[in-house]
């Protein structure tokens, strides 16, 4: 792979960026099956948002919202993201798996992929090897990137770092089988419900879902603010933090990920840590992890004798654990 300056040099960023539409327009050709499965599938979720409005139920409405929350807020924000992705926090077992199941129905891939892909872009935050970073194009790192398999296994290599997943049946068994298992919720709700369940639960709320989650990879690499110094572009937005499932505050996110909360203000809003917080309360989770007030100094800090003084003070570990 060609050496390039890095991203925070203007100059580089440019080369960078020349570099990655280069090595896009390459790859583009180079579809496999799963890019024209994804392909299909976003464009059959936008024809159901379109043919929502004439099939609309209350009954529809109540399962679409329930099967958000429940596959993004539990799936895909505290099962993919903060426990798989992170090891923020432990979970009992059978509540880890149902939850990872959760996230499986969210339709954004398996929990091994979902995991890797993550894992590689914190590993490569907005360089030439992040598999989804404006730097390429805001609608790349939005949706673009989706669709660019062997592009990513270009830049990234294998998914090869979910050692910790692959060692385990159940997930080999959910990355063998996801797609049936969309299909069979589809096929429930449509027995259920008829169309309307279908196009609701499954087109309306898959598509938002896909949304809210890829403005996460766009938006909050592009637009916010940036209170922590973290050498990328992240942010945290606040429009996102509302509608991302506490997943917009980006920038709190990169500058201390290996924390379960992301809204680290009382008013940042974060349903999953405020849900995580009662699993901890039940015992139903254990080991979560939230920054220190020295970790989040030392990023923020403007007054070196103040950061000092507490670093010496402190005889608290690295983590400090609920």
């Amino acid at each position: 792979m060609a050496a390039v300056e890095t991203i925070y040099n203007p100059e580089g960023m440019v080369q960078l960026q020349q570099l990655m539409k280069r090595k896009l327009i390459r790859s583009e050709t180079k579809w496999d099956f799963r890019d024209v499965v994804d392909l299909v599938l976003e464009i059959v979720e936008h024809i159901g948002v379109l043919a929502a409005p004439f099939y609309f139920t209350w009954g529809a409405f109540r399962v679409a919202v329930i099967l958000y929350l429940v596959t993004l807020h539990l799936g895909i924000s505290l099962s993919y993201h903060r426990n798989l992705s992170h090891k923020s926090f432990k979970l009992t077992k059978p509540l880890e798996y149902l939850f990872a199941y959760f996230g499986l129905h969210a339709a954004q891939g398996d929990p091994m992929f979902w995991v890797s892909i993550h894992r590689y872009h914190h590993q490569f935050t907005d360089s030439d090897r992040d598999p989804h970073s404006p730097i390429e194009g805001f609608w790349f790192s939005h949706m673009n990137w989706i669709f660019h398999h062997n592009y990513l296994k270009e830049k990234c290599g294998e998914p090869n770092i979910v050692m910790d997943l692959e060692k385990q049946v159940y997930y080999r068994f959910l990355r063998r089988t996801h797609l049936l298992h969309i299909v069979g919720l589809a096929l429930l709700l449509y027995v259920v419900g008829g169309l309307p369940h279908l196009i609701w639960g499954m087109g309306v709320r898959i598509a938002v879902g896909h949304h809210s989650t890829f403005m996460v990879n766009s938006v909050c690499h592009v637009w916010g603010k940036r209170p922590w110094n973290t050498r990328d572009l992240s942010k945290n937005n606040w429009l996102m933090g509302l509608l991302g499932h506490g997943e917009g505050w980006h920038n709190n996110h990169h500058a201390f990920e290996f924390s379960a909360r992301l809204g680290l203000e009382w008013w940042q809003l974060d349903v999953p840590w405020y849900i995580l917080q009662l699993l901890a309360y039940l015992g139903l989770a254990k080991d979560v992890k939230v920054p220190t007030e020295i970790q989040k100094l030392k990023l923020s800090f403007k007054n070196t004798t103040q950061f000092d003084q507490l670093e010496n003070s402190s005889t608290k570990s690295t983590y400090r654990c609920l």
